[in-house]
Protein backbone atom coordinates (compact mmCIF):
# COMPACT_ATOMS: atom_id res chain seq x y z
CA UNK A 1 0.00 0.00 0.00
CA UNK A 2 1.23 3.65 -1.12
CA UNK A 3 1.86 5.64 1.87
CA UNK A 4 1.19 9.12 0.51
CA UNK A 5 -1.43 7.81 -2.22
CA UNK A 6 -3.90 6.06 0.04
CA UNK A 7 -3.89 9.29 1.99
CA UNK A 8 -3.83 11.62 -0.75
CA UNK A 9 -7.43 10.00 -1.52
CA UNK A 10 -8.15 9.97 1.96
CA UNK A 11 -7.97 13.64 1.68
CA UNK A 12 -9.91 13.72 -1.87
CA UNK A 13 -12.35 11.94 0.23
CA UNK A 14 -12.65 14.27 3.04
CA UNK A 15 -12.98 17.20 1.47
CA UNK A 16 -16.17 15.71 -1.17
CA UNK A 17 -17.79 14.10 1.43
CA UNK A 18 -16.65 14.73 4.78
CA UNK A 19 -19.78 13.19 6.62
CA UNK A 20 -19.32 9.73 4.85
CA UNK A 21 -16.69 7.32 4.33
CA UNK A 22 -17.17 7.42 0.49
CA UNK A 23 -15.00 4.21 -1.32
CA UNK A 24 -11.00 5.50 -2.06
CA UNK A 25 -10.13 5.93 -5.93
CA UNK A 26 -6.96 5.03 -6.67
CA UNK A 27 -4.62 7.95 -7.62
CA UNK A 28 -3.26 8.23 -11.08
CA UNK A 29 -0.32 6.67 -11.89
CA UNK A 30 2.56 8.72 -14.05
CA UNK A 31 4.19 6.76 -16.92
CA UNK A 32 7.76 5.81 -17.48
CA UNK A 33 9.77 3.83 -15.47
CA UNK A 34 9.16 3.73 -11.68
CA UNK A 35 11.66 2.54 -8.68
CA UNK A 36 10.40 0.24 -6.01
CA UNK A 37 8.65 1.64 -3.55
CA UNK A 38 8.29 0.12 0.10
CA UNK A 39 4.81 -1.86 0.66
CA UNK A 40 3.59 -0.18 3.81
CA UNK A 41 0.75 1.35 5.31
CA UNK A 42 -0.14 4.93 5.17
CA UNK A 43 1.60 7.69 7.42
CA UNK A 44 -1.36 10.20 8.18
CA UNK A 45 0.65 13.57 8.45
CA UNK A 46 0.17 16.87 10.18
CA UNK A 47 1.58 20.50 10.77
CA UNK A 48 2.83 19.83 14.37
CA UNK A 49 -0.33 17.46 15.31
CA UNK A 50 -0.53 13.92 15.96
CA UNK A 51 -0.91 11.53 13.32
CA UNK A 52 -4.63 10.42 14.63
CA UNK A 53 -6.22 10.67 17.68
CA UNK A 54 -4.92 7.10 19.11
CA UNK A 55 -1.34 8.34 17.95
CA UNK A 56 -0.58 10.79 19.97
CA UNK A 57 2.20 10.45 22.10
CA UNK A 58 3.13 6.91 21.21
CA UNK A 59 6.45 5.98 21.65
CA UNK A 60 8.46 4.79 18.44
CA UNK A 61 9.46 0.56 17.88
CA UNK A 62 12.87 2.15 19.02
CA UNK A 63 12.05 3.91 22.35
CA UNK A 64 9.90 0.95 23.40
CA UNK A 65 13.13 -1.09 22.62
CA UNK A 66 15.30 1.02 24.53
CA UNK A 67 12.53 1.69 27.56
CA UNK A 68 12.20 -2.63 27.53
CA UNK A 69 16.34 -2.77 27.71
CA UNK A 70 16.06 0.00 30.48
CA UNK A 71 13.90 -2.07 32.97
CA UNK A 72 15.65 -5.21 32.09
CA UNK A 73 18.50 -3.45 33.36
CA UNK A 74 16.64 -1.99 36.62
CA UNK A 75 15.38 -5.25 37.26
CA UNK A 76 18.74 -7.09 37.08
CA UNK A 77 19.86 -4.16 39.67
CA UNK A 78 17.02 -4.62 41.67
CA UNK A 79 17.40 -8.63 41.87
CA UNK A 80 21.22 -7.82 42.50
CA UNK A 81 20.73 -5.66 45.35
CA UNK A 82 18.23 -8.02 46.91
CA UNK A 83 20.73 -10.40 47.01
CA UNK A 84 23.43 -8.01 48.73
CA UNK A 85 20.37 -7.24 51.37
CA UNK A 86 19.49 -10.44 52.16
CA UNK A 87 24.02 -11.29 52.29
CA UNK A 88 24.23 -7.59 54.71
CA UNK A 89 21.16 -9.75 57.08
CA UNK A 90 23.54 -12.67 57.31
CA UNK A 91 26.37 -10.93 57.75
CA UNK A 92 24.33 -8.65 60.74
CA UNK A 93 23.04 -11.77 61.94
CA UNK A 94 26.21 -14.09 62.26
CA UNK A 95 27.87 -14.05 65.80
CA UNK A 96 31.29 -12.82 64.09
CA UNK A 97 29.54 -9.76 62.81
CA UNK A 98 31.50 -6.87 64.20
CA UNK A 99 28.79 -5.61 66.69
CA UNK A 100 27.58 -9.15 67.50
CA UNK A 101 31.61 -9.67 69.05
CA UNK A 102 30.91 -6.39 70.68
CA UNK A 103 27.90 -6.80 72.17
CA UNK A 104 28.87 -10.21 73.01
CA UNK A 105 31.84 -8.82 75.27
CA UNK A 106 29.56 -6.29 76.91
CA UNK A 107 27.64 -8.99 78.04
CA UNK A 108 30.45 -10.97 79.54
CA UNK A 109 31.92 -7.69 81.17
CA UNK A 110 28.27 -7.35 82.40
CA UNK A 111 28.04 -10.72 84.07
CA UNK A 112 31.55 -10.61 85.42
CA UNK A 113 30.92 -7.09 87.12
CA UNK A 114 27.62 -8.87 88.80
CA UNK A 115 29.57 -11.59 89.87
CA UNK A 116 32.11 -9.37 91.62
CA UNK A 117 29.46 -7.61 93.29
CA UNK A 118 28.01 -10.38 94.45
CA UNK A 119 31.50 -11.62 95.76
CA UNK A 120 31.94 -7.96 97.58
CA UNK A 121 28.63 -8.21 98.99
CA UNK A 122 28.93 -11.47 100.37
CA UNK A 123 32.62 -10.55 102.14
CA UNK A 124 30.46 -7.35 103.66
CA UNK A 125 28.05 -9.57 105.28
CA UNK A 126 31.07 -11.92 106.54
CA UNK A 127 32.78 -8.51 108.21
CA UNK A 128 29.26 -7.56 109.19
CA UNK A 129 28.48 -10.53 110.80
CA UNK A 130 32.55 -11.00 112.47
CA UNK A 131 31.94 -7.76 113.74
CA UNK A 132 28.40 -8.66 115.15
CA UNK A 133 29.79 -12.22 116.49
CA UNK A 134 32.84 -11.05 118.54
CA UNK A 135 32.92 -11.83 122.36
CA UNK A 136 32.32 -9.98 125.24
CA UNK A 137 35.85 -10.02 125.76
CA UNK A 138 37.40 -9.15 122.65
CA UNK A 139 40.09 -6.52 122.70
CA UNK A 140 39.62 -2.82 121.30
CA UNK A 141 42.02 -4.28 118.90
CA UNK A 142 40.25 -6.89 118.19
CA UNK A 143 37.18 -4.40 117.35
CA UNK A 144 38.99 -1.88 115.71
CA UNK A 145 40.14 -4.62 113.13
CA UNK A 146 36.99 -6.16 112.74
CA UNK A 147 34.91 -2.87 112.54
CA UNK A 148 37.70 -2.01 109.06
CA UNK A 149 37.37 -4.90 107.62
CA UNK A 150 33.42 -4.21 107.77
CA UNK A 151 34.09 -0.83 106.24
CA UNK A 152 36.42 -2.06 103.50
CA UNK A 153 34.09 -4.61 102.77
CA UNK A 154 31.09 -1.75 102.23
CA UNK A 155 33.79 0.46 100.23
CA UNK A 156 34.80 -2.60 97.78
CA UNK A 157 30.50 -3.34 97.43
CA UNK A 158 29.80 0.49 96.92
CA UNK A 159 32.94 0.10 94.02
CA UNK A 160 31.73 -3.44 92.79
CA UNK A 161 27.72 -1.95 92.47
CA UNK A 162 29.18 1.10 90.46
CA UNK A 163 31.11 -1.00 88.11
CA UNK A 164 28.22 -3.56 87.77
CA UNK A 165 25.91 -0.45 86.81
CA UNK A 166 28.41 0.71 83.91
CA UNK A 167 28.90 -2.52 82.48
CA UNK A 168 25.20 -3.14 82.47
CA UNK A 169 24.72 -0.04 80.87
CA UNK A 170 27.41 -1.02 78.02
CA UNK A 171 25.85 -4.62 77.59
CA UNK A 172 22.50 -2.46 76.99
CA UNK A 173 23.96 -0.05 74.20
CA UNK A 174 25.93 -3.04 72.70
CA UNK A 175 23.06 -5.63 72.69
CA UNK A 176 20.56 -2.55 71.09
CA UNK A 177 23.37 -1.65 68.45
CA UNK A 178 23.52 -5.01 67.21
CA UNK A 179 19.38 -5.15 67.44
CA UNK A 180 19.06 -2.12 65.36
CA UNK A 181 21.74 -2.75 63.04
CA UNK A 182 19.85 -6.54 62.16
CA UNK A 183 16.66 -4.59 62.27
CA UNK A 184 17.67 -2.10 59.97
CA UNK A 185 19.34 -5.03 57.35
CA UNK A 186 15.87 -7.12 57.81
CA UNK A 187 14.08 -4.23 56.64
CA UNK A 188 16.42 -3.64 53.88
CA UNK A 189 15.68 -6.85 52.41
CA UNK A 190 11.99 -6.08 52.72
CA UNK A 191 12.37 -3.01 50.62
CA UNK A 192 14.72 -4.54 48.22
CA UNK A 193 12.59 -7.69 47.95
CA UNK A 194 9.59 -5.14 47.30
CA UNK A 195 11.93 -3.16 44.45
CA UNK A 196 12.20 -6.23 43.13
CA UNK A 197 8.46 -7.28 42.64
CA UNK A 198 8.16 -3.23 41.40
CA UNK A 199 10.76 -3.98 38.83
CA UNK A 200 9.59 -7.12 37.65
CA UNK A 201 6.42 -5.22 37.17
CA UNK A 202 7.73 -2.52 35.02
CA UNK A 203 10.07 -5.01 32.67
CA UNK A 204 6.92 -7.07 31.95
CA UNK A 205 4.60 -4.09 30.92
CA UNK A 206 7.83 -2.96 28.90
CA UNK A 207 8.66 -6.31 27.47
CA UNK A 208 4.41 -6.32 26.77
CA UNK A 209 4.39 -3.07 25.24
CA UNK A 210 7.56 -3.82 23.09
CA UNK A 211 5.79 -7.07 22.01
CA UNK A 212 2.39 -5.25 20.79
CA UNK A 213 4.64 -2.84 19.23
CA UNK A 214 6.61 -5.48 17.29
CA UNK A 215 2.87 -7.58 16.50
CA UNK A 216 1.43 -4.16 15.45
CA UNK A 217 5.22 -3.56 13.35
CA UNK A 218 4.76 -7.40 11.75
CA UNK A 219 0.71 -6.16 10.95
CA UNK A 220 2.51 -3.19 9.06
CA UNK A 221 1.52 -0.16 11.26
CA UNK A 222 3.76 2.72 10.67
CA UNK A 223 4.70 5.37 13.77
CA UNK A 224 5.88 8.77 13.57
CA UNK A 225 9.39 9.45 13.62
CA UNK A 226 10.76 13.15 14.22
CA UNK A 227 14.30 12.14 14.29
CA UNK A 228 14.27 11.32 10.28
CA UNK A 229 14.70 14.52 8.95
CA UNK A 230 14.55 16.05 5.14
CA UNK A 231 15.38 19.47 4.08
CA UNK A 232 15.94 20.75 0.46
CA UNK A 233 18.97 22.83 -0.66
CA UNK A 234 19.90 24.79 -3.75
CA UNK A 235 16.19 25.34 -5.18
CA UNK A 236 16.13 28.60 -6.43
CA UNK A 237 13.25 31.25 -5.82
CA UNK A 238 12.39 31.41 -9.36
CA UNK A 239 12.78 29.15 -12.39
CA UNK A 240 12.55 30.41 -15.88
CA UNK A 241 10.09 28.13 -18.53
CA UNK A 242 12.28 25.99 -20.69
CA UNK A 243 15.37 25.64 -18.01
CA UNK A 244 16.52 22.96 -15.88
CA UNK A 245 17.58 23.42 -12.31
CA UNK A 246 19.24 21.33 -9.97
CA UNK A 247 19.00 20.56 -6.29
CA UNK A 248 19.51 18.67 -3.30
CA UNK A 249 17.22 16.78 -0.86
CA UNK A 250 19.26 15.87 2.30
CA UNK A 251 17.63 12.67 4.57
CA UNK A 252 18.88 12.42 7.80
CA UNK A 253 18.76 9.60 10.13
CA UNK A 254 18.88 10.89 13.76
CA UNK A 255 17.75 7.90 15.61
CA UNK A 256 20.09 5.10 17.08
CA UNK A 257 19.62 2.50 14.78
CA UNK A 258 20.20 2.06 11.13
CA UNK A 259 17.37 2.44 9.34
CA UNK A 260 16.64 -0.71 6.83
CA UNK A 261 15.72 1.49 3.48
CA UNK A 262 14.65 5.36 3.43
CA UNK A 263 12.63 6.34 0.88
CA UNK A 264 12.44 9.92 -0.12
CA UNK A 265 9.37 11.88 -1.23
CA UNK A 266 10.22 14.52 -3.93
CA UNK A 267 6.48 15.77 -5.44
CA UNK A 268 7.09 19.29 -7.59
CA UNK A 269 3.83 20.79 -8.31
CA UNK A 270 3.17 24.13 -10.21
CA UNK A 271 0.81 25.44 -12.87
CA UNK A 272 -0.38 22.30 -15.20
CA UNK A 273 1.50 20.35 -14.18
CA UNK A 274 4.28 21.23 -16.96
CA UNK A 275 7.23 20.30 -14.92
CA UNK A 276 9.87 16.86 -15.09
CA UNK A 277 11.44 15.69 -11.84
CA UNK A 278 14.86 13.07 -12.06
CA UNK A 279 16.65 12.07 -9.30
CA UNK A 280 20.07 10.56 -8.83
CA UNK A 281 21.95 8.99 -6.13
CA UNK A 282 25.75 8.25 -5.25
CA UNK A 283 24.60 4.55 -5.57
CA UNK A 284 22.40 5.49 -8.86
CA UNK A 285 24.10 7.75 -10.35
CA UNK A 286 22.54 7.71 -13.69
CA UNK A 287 19.52 10.22 -13.87
CA UNK A 288 15.77 8.63 -13.25
CA UNK A 289 12.28 9.91 -13.29
CA UNK A 290 10.50 9.46 -10.22
CA UNK A 291 8.10 7.65 -9.52
CA UNK A 292 4.16 7.54 -9.75
CA UNK A 293 4.20 8.13 -5.64
CA UNK A 294 6.95 10.24 -6.12
CA UNK A 295 9.49 8.39 -4.21
CA UNK A 296 13.04 9.39 -5.29
CA UNK A 297 15.01 5.65 -5.29
CA UNK A 298 15.82 4.17 -1.91
CA UNK A 299 18.30 4.85 0.60
CA UNK A 300 19.28 1.31 1.81
CA UNK A 301 20.99 0.91 4.97
CA UNK A 302 21.20 4.37 6.71
CA UNK A 303 23.12 4.33 9.84
CA UNK A 304 22.43 6.11 13.02
CA UNK A 305 23.69 10.17 12.69
CA UNK A 306 24.30 9.51 9.10
CA UNK A 307 23.09 11.68 6.01
CA UNK A 308 22.23 10.95 2.74
CA UNK A 309 21.96 13.40 -0.48
CA UNK A 310 19.78 12.54 -3.49
CA UNK A 311 20.32 14.97 -6.22
CA UNK A 312 16.78 16.23 -7.62
CA UNK A 313 16.69 18.03 -11.80
CA UNK A 314 13.76 19.83 -11.89
CA UNK A 315 12.95 20.22 -16.23
CA UNK A 316 10.35 23.47 -16.66
CA UNK A 317 8.49 23.05 -19.89
CA UNK A 318 8.85 26.27 -22.46
CA UNK A 319 5.77 26.63 -22.26
CA UNK A 320 4.76 26.69 -18.75
CA UNK A 321 3.22 30.22 -17.91
CA UNK A 322 4.33 32.28 -14.89
CA UNK A 323 2.68 31.51 -11.32
CA UNK A 324 4.31 29.67 -8.40
CA UNK A 325 5.54 26.04 -7.86
CA UNK A 326 5.86 24.26 -4.89
CA UNK A 327 8.20 21.15 -4.07
CA UNK A 328 6.93 19.14 -1.09
CA UNK A 329 9.38 16.75 0.43
CA UNK A 330 9.38 13.80 3.39
CA UNK A 331 10.93 10.48 4.16
CA UNK A 332 9.76 7.49 4.95
CA UNK A 333 11.70 4.27 6.12
CA UNK A 334 11.30 0.43 6.04
CA UNK A 335 12.51 -2.20 8.15
CA UNK A 336 13.70 -5.78 8.22
CA UNK A 337 11.25 -6.62 10.79
CA UNK A 338 8.61 -4.72 8.92
CA UNK A 339 8.98 -1.59 11.40
CA UNK A 340 8.03 1.27 9.44
CA UNK A 341 7.39 5.17 9.48
CA UNK A 342 8.15 8.61 8.06
CA UNK A 343 8.85 11.99 8.84
CA UNK A 344 5.63 13.20 10.76
CA UNK A 345 5.16 16.30 8.74
CA UNK A 346 5.43 17.91 4.98
CA UNK A 347 7.91 20.06 4.34
CA UNK A 348 6.80 22.60 1.41
CA UNK A 349 9.88 24.76 -0.54
CA UNK A 350 8.26 27.67 -2.85
CA UNK A 351 8.88 28.87 -6.27
CA UNK A 352 8.43 31.09 -9.05
CA UNK A 353 8.13 30.47 -12.94
CA UNK A 354 8.71 33.08 -14.91
CA UNK A 355 7.77 32.65 -18.74
CA UNK A 356 10.34 32.10 -21.18
CA UNK A 357 11.23 35.27 -23.29
CA UNK A 358 8.74 34.73 -26.91
CA UNK A 359 10.75 34.63 -30.04
CA UNK A 360 11.26 37.37 -32.35
CA UNK A 361 7.55 38.18 -34.76
CA UNK A 362 5.34 40.43 -35.30
CA UNK A 363 3.44 42.29 -32.52
CA UNK A 364 0.74 40.32 -32.63
CA UNK A 365 2.70 37.17 -31.91
CA UNK A 366 3.71 38.21 -28.64
CA UNK A 367 1.67 37.78 -25.33
CA UNK A 368 -1.70 39.75 -24.74
CA UNK A 369 -0.42 40.41 -21.12
CA UNK A 370 3.17 40.35 -19.45
CA UNK A 371 3.87 37.30 -17.28
CA UNK A 372 3.39 37.63 -13.28
CA UNK A 373 6.47 38.05 -11.97
CA UNK A 374 7.83 35.54 -8.86
CA UNK A 375 7.06 36.34 -5.29
CA UNK A 376 11.01 37.21 -4.88
CA UNK A 377 13.74 35.00 -2.99
CA UNK A 378 11.11 34.33 -0.09
CA UNK A 379 9.64 31.97 -1.96
CA UNK A 380 12.31 29.50 -0.58
CA UNK A 381 11.07 29.57 2.43
CA UNK A 382 10.72 25.98 3.88
CA UNK A 383 6.70 25.30 5.08
CA UNK A 384 5.41 22.72 6.73
CA UNK A 385 2.25 21.29 5.53
CA UNK A 386 -0.31 18.98 6.59
CA UNK A 387 -0.79 15.10 4.87
CA UNK A 388 -3.05 17.08 2.47
CA UNK A 389 0.48 18.21 0.82
CA UNK A 390 0.25 15.17 -1.43
CA UNK A 391 -3.29 16.03 -2.64
CA UNK A 392 -1.95 15.93 -6.36
CA UNK A 393 -1.27 12.61 -5.94
CA UNK A 394 -4.53 12.11 -7.42
CA UNK A 395 -4.35 13.81 -10.23
CA UNK A 396 -2.80 17.31 -11.79
CA UNK A 397 -2.84 20.46 -9.97
CA UNK A 398 -3.86 23.82 -11.65
CA UNK A 399 -3.77 25.94 -8.66
CA UNK A 400 -1.70 25.33 -5.82
CA UNK A 401 -3.55 27.70 -3.26
CA UNK A 402 -6.81 25.80 -4.26
CA UNK A 403 -4.82 22.56 -3.21
CA UNK A 404 -3.73 24.04 -0.40
CA UNK A 405 -7.17 25.41 0.64
CA UNK A 406 -8.14 21.68 0.08
CA UNK A 407 -5.86 20.14 2.38
CA UNK A 408 -6.60 22.43 5.18
CA UNK A 409 -10.65 21.51 4.75
CA UNK A 410 -9.55 18.01 5.03
CA UNK A 411 -7.30 18.42 7.91
CA UNK A 412 -10.27 19.73 9.78
CA UNK A 413 -12.61 17.76 8.51
CA UNK A 414 -11.12 14.44 7.52
CA UNK A 415 -8.88 13.67 10.52
CA UNK A 416 -10.96 10.52 11.28
CA UNK A 417 -11.66 9.45 7.94
CA UNK A 418 -7.75 9.14 7.09
CA UNK A 419 -7.43 7.26 10.15
CA UNK A 420 -9.80 4.75 9.21
CA UNK A 421 -8.33 4.41 5.57
CA UNK A 422 -5.01 4.15 6.97
CA UNK A 423 -6.72 1.10 8.80
CA UNK A 424 -8.09 0.18 6.20
CA UNK A 425 -6.55 -2.64 3.41
CA UNK A 426 -3.44 -2.58 4.76
CA UNK A 427 -1.72 -5.39 2.29
CA UNK A 428 -3.05 -3.92 -0.85
CA UNK A 429 -2.19 -0.95 -3.30
CA UNK A 430 -4.46 2.03 -3.58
Amino acid sequence: MKIRRLLATAVVAAVTAPAALAPVAPASAATGPAAPRPQVPPLGRSSGAPYAADDAARPSLMELEKAAAAARQAYDAAVAAEAAAVRALADELSDTAPRAVTAAGAVRDAEAAAAARQADADRLADAEAALKDLPEGATEAEKARAEQDVADALAAAEDAAEAQEAAGTRAKEATRARDDARAAASALVHRAGEDKAKALAAREAADKALADARKEAERGACVPEDRLTVEVTGLPATITAGTTVDFTVRVGNGTDRTLDEVWPYVKVEGSDDLLDVLWSTAGSPAWQDADADHYAGAVEKLAAGAHAEVKVRLRVAASAPAGDGVATVAADYLNDDESCGGTPEFHEYGFGVVAAAPLPGPPAARPASPARQPQGAAATRPLTTPAAGSLADTGSSSTVPQVAGAAATAVALGAGLILAVRRRRPDTEA
